[in-house]
């Protein structure tokens, strides 16, 4: 592929991500698999680091793409919420495992392996321990607030408790909203029961049920959350994101039990595979 056909590709497929993007991200309504998503955009990737002055500001590579919905206030987060880079091949986990240790100096590494929930990501923003805002991700610049909403999911904890200290005087964190896949078909059944059109899964009901603008018909949805990181904190620094875990808990914060820390690619594959086959059988997607 030449330049001039390769800048022609380049506009097709920001063209088609942006398409696909706002379907997903704004409209709640994908029309493409993850899979195929993830294939359009790593070959973006791939001949813009082949050509490097196709780059743009608005790529979609430069910037995650959506916008916050106009029925709810605009809310800036505390820090980007990106996307997660995605390997597709063991040899890219190995070739990003070779620069992680290049770049550390260092032969003793290890992982925090998880599973990526399948859900809507959400920041939540706690004040001396009161939880004050909640919004969903957006464009990962500018989300949208859902503070009412979040606060109807029981497993959200209004106050944090006390781990090994009082709750920081500011702590933002990132999670994930989700719909368990019994609680899903429940919904589904309900809704077929009542005349009307059933979700198409639970990332996209948990997602609706997000955006409802009364509360109280949120609350009647069987929402849950795990949060998995922390965007920003005044009073505790974290060296570890094992150490994130432990803080999250000690707060009565809601994690998933299912992370594992590893020390090389391999056993990270074999937790892959492990959590693979396992994948039909837990009750909730990812």
């Amino acid at each position: 592929m030449n330049r001039k056909q390769a800048e022609r590709r380049v506009r097709e497929l920001r063209s088609l991500i942006r398409h696909h993007d706002h379907l997903y991200h704004v409209a709640d309504q994908p029309e493409i698999a993850d899979s195929a998503y993830d294939t359009l955009f790593g070959e973006l990737r791939e001949l813009e680091a082949q050509y490097p002055e196709l780059v743009s500001p608005d790529s979609p590579t430069q910037r995650v793409g959506g916008l916050a919905l106009d029925e709810f206030p605009k809310v800036e987060h505390t820090a980007p919420m990106l996307s997660l880079d995605s390997a597709q091949a063991e040899s890219a986990l190995r070739r990003f495992d070779e620069r992680i240790r290049k770049g550390l100096g260092r032969t003793d590494v290890a992982y925090v392996v998880e599973p990526k929930l399948d859900g809507a990501s959400v920041e939540l923003v706690y004040e001396r321990g009161l939880l004050v805002r909640a919004s969903t991700r957006g464009d990962g610049v500018v989300g949208e607030g859902v503070t009412e909403n979040v606060r109807t999911i029981a497993a959200v904890p209004l106050r944090l408790r006390e781990g090994k200290g009082p709750p920081p005087t500011f702590l933002a964190l990132r999670g994930e909203v989700i719909m368990r896949v019994d609680a899903f078909e429940q919904l589904n059944e309900k809704l077929l029961s009542e005349g009307k059109s059933p979700f198409a899964n639970p990332r996209n009901a948990a997602a609706g049920a997000l955006r409802q603008l009364d509360a109280r018909v949120t609350a009647l949805r069987p929402l849950d959350i795990y949060l998995y990181d922390v965007l920003a904190c005044d009073d505790t620094r974290f060296d570890t994101q094992w150490g994130v875990f432990e803080a999250l808990r000690g707060w009565g914060l809601q994690v998933n039990d299912l992370p594992k820390l590893v020390g090389s690619v391999d056993e990270i594959v074999e937790y892959h595979r492990a959590l693979h086959e396992r994948r039909d059988d837990m009750d909730y997607e990812i």
